[in-house]
């Protein structure tokens, strides 16, 4: 029989419609407001990160899920004997919206607590940061969008996703020069 974590260190992972995260995020939290659910409904998150991209010349940032279809829960679930904690149970299954507990048929299993840190990690980490929404690698041929060097191609010579920085060879007064550019400064030619 596995350990059940404290009531305030359970988490679950909810399988909900896709395309409706946040709404059921948000019609959870406001009903954990009018029906009193405080006590047993900690936290509901959709996790998301920026992701940054060039249009036009212009560089935009805009938010995207990063697990489509389901959101995170912080609530007391299961009791010490691994039951269902009515209240919970009931109010989780008649949210709208809700399909079910992910990775279970008929029984939720809480998150390791080295699952949520890393989850929740991951999560702030991602929101944080804005990421390119294109991948690049070695030997992509790309167009600059901004910068001084605006509507030269070039070829990909190193990439460092951390930074999210690129090192591109463009054409300088008819020499191949090294410049270090940023993802949301170039464009896939």
């Amino acid at each position: 029989m596995p350990i059940i974590p404290s009531p305030r260190d359970q988490w679950y992972v909810i399988h909900v419609r896709a395309g409706l995260e946040q709404r059921v995020r948000e019609n959870m939290e406001r009903r954990i407001q009018t029906e009193e659910m405080g006590d047993y409904i900690y936290k509901v998150i959709v996790p998301t990160e920026r992701v940054a991209e060039v249009k036009k010349g212009k560089k935009s940032e805009s938010t995207r899920k990063v697990f489509p279809g389901y959101i995170l829960a912080n609530m007391w679930l299961l009791d010490e004997n691994n039951k269902p904690v009515v209240q919970t149970w009931h109010f989780v299954k008649e949210t709208d919206g809700f399909l079910n507990f992910a990775g279970t048929k008929d029984h939720p299993i809480p998150l390791r607590p080295k699952e949520v840190e890393t989850l929740l990690g991951q999560i702030k980490e991602r929101e944080e940061g804005a990421k390119p929404k294109f991948s690049f690698s070695v030997g992509d041929s790309v167009r600059v969008a901004d910068g001084p060097f605006e509507s030269q191609t070039g070829i990909i010579e190193e990439v460092d996703p951390d930074k999210g920085l690129l090192r591109v060879s463009v054409n300088i007064f008819g020499r191949a020069t090294p410049v270090d550019l940023e993802y949301w400064q170039v464009e896939k030619a």
